[in-house]
């Protein structure tokens, strides 16, 4: 089998099917694939969307129930146990495939050995450009996200999300975001799965940067491209104080801690 696509569901069947659409119509009829579900928190409500709805519609398609969250990064790796192909492809479940979109990752991975994370360029569902390519963090950069109104904090971020770039290339990244990505089986039997002491929010910034530091290289690829729902759960109204009000703001503070402990405070870049 050549490729596996993977999806963490949680708690919202409207999306799971909305994806699923666009895989099923998305998707060439001559690709040799296995699509699993994975269902964090599984209800009834999101696992039959699998189970009956989309029954006999994929030429394979698995379902995995897991009873609580367990988090971005153990639904991942469960995926990928369960998976079988030569090349995987995940995605969350509020991700909408354009036509070609996933059979232009894995033609660029054949021909790319070197590369060990390739992933689309986002766009939002007007049709607009969505951040999805960055340089790794810096502690300051978990702050600025939070000031980004104070010009000092803008510049800071406008160099963490790389404005500097033309995003309409093909770029050398040092990490991208992991609402969608591939890589091969090659690549991930060598470097492992991701860090599951990072529940949510860095393990797609750790992974990146292991997979650099194994001697694989982190791809934006324009040529692809892939619809994202971006509700950017760990910001909102409160700023420096949504800390205190924000569960996802505080995975993400911790998550962070965790990283900036494995890797140290002074940031190695990849990519220029």
């Amino acid at each position: 089998m050549k490729l596996s696509i993977i999806i963490l569901s949680y708690k919202n069947p409207g999306l799971l099917r909305l994806c699923l659409n666009s895989l099923a119509n998305g998707l060439s009829k001559d690709l040799d694939y296995e699509i699993i579900v994975v269902d964090n928190a599984s209800t009834y409500e999101t696992s039959s969307v699998v189970s009956h709805d989309f029954d006999g519609k994929f030429k394979k398609l698995k379902l995995v129930s897991i009873k609580e969250n367990t988090g971005y990064t153990k639904g991942v790796n469960e995926g990928i146990k369960h998976s079988e192909g030569d090349f995987i492809f995940y995605m969350n479940h509020d991700v909408v495939i354009a036509k070609n979109s996933v059979e232009r990752l894995m033609e660029y991975l054949k021909i790319r050995p070197d590369v060990g994370l390739v992933g689309p360029e986002l766009l939002n569902f007007n049709g607009t450009h969505q951040n999805s390519s960055f340089r790794f963090y810096t502690p300051m950069t978990i702050l600025y996200r939070r000031m980004s109104y104070l010009p000092f904090a803008s510049r800071e971020l406008d160099n963490f999300t790389m404005q500097d770039k033309d995003f309409t290339k093909i770029l050398e990244v040092d990490w991208i975001s992991g609402a969608a990505f591939m890589f091969s089986r090659k690549a991930v039997d060598k470097i492992g799965l991701l860090d599951e002491k990072l529940f949510h929010y860095f393990s797609d910034v750790d992974w990146s940067r292991r997979f650099w530091e194994n001697g694989y290289k982190v791809i934006y690829y324009p040529v692809s491209k892939i619809y994202h729902y971006h509700g950017q759960g760990s910001r909102g109204r409160f700023g420096v104080f949504e800390i205190f009000v924000n569960k996802e703001t505080r995975w993400h503070i911790s998550d962070a801690a965790r990283y900036f402990r494995k890797y140290g405070l002074f940031t190695k870049h990849f990519c220029s």
